[in-house]
């Protein structure tokens, strides 16, 4: 069982940055791809940025430039730094761990508030 918990949300204003951790455990962490996901109400999760466990990275078009994915494979870390924030990057921002041998072994973190405002 794998368990994920996301930090670092909260409210800051446009053109500033945060950086979102994600803890997570149990075993083989480096058989995971890892990402982070956001949703707005009412509508669709969507996937903003992903890492595979050798650090190759993909992100939608509306991160690249500005968001920047990573992790520790020593420490079953995943972290999305945020720079140039706007206020439509707001959502609930969700990790993800996806195991890339049993792509149904799949779980998700219980998401982290981002606020863009002035």
């Amino acid at each position: 069982q794998v368990q994920l918990v996301e930090s670092g949300g909260g409210l800051v204003q446009p053109g500033g940055s945060l950086t979102l951790s994600c803890a997570v455990s149990g075993n083989s962490f480096s058989r995971y791809v890892m990402g982070w996901h956001r949703q707005t109400p009412g509508k669709q999760r969507e996937l903003v940025a992903v890492i595979s466990s050798g650090g190759s990275t993909n992100y939608a078009d509306s991160a690249k430039g500005r968001f920047t994915i990573s992790r520790d494979n020593a420490k079953n870390m995943v972290y999305l730094q945020m720079n140039s924030l706007k206020p439509e990057d707001t959502a609930v921002y969700y990790c993800n761990a996806k195991n890339v041998v049993v792509p149904r072994m799949e779980y998700w973190g219980q998401g982290t508030q981002v606020t863009v405002s002035s």
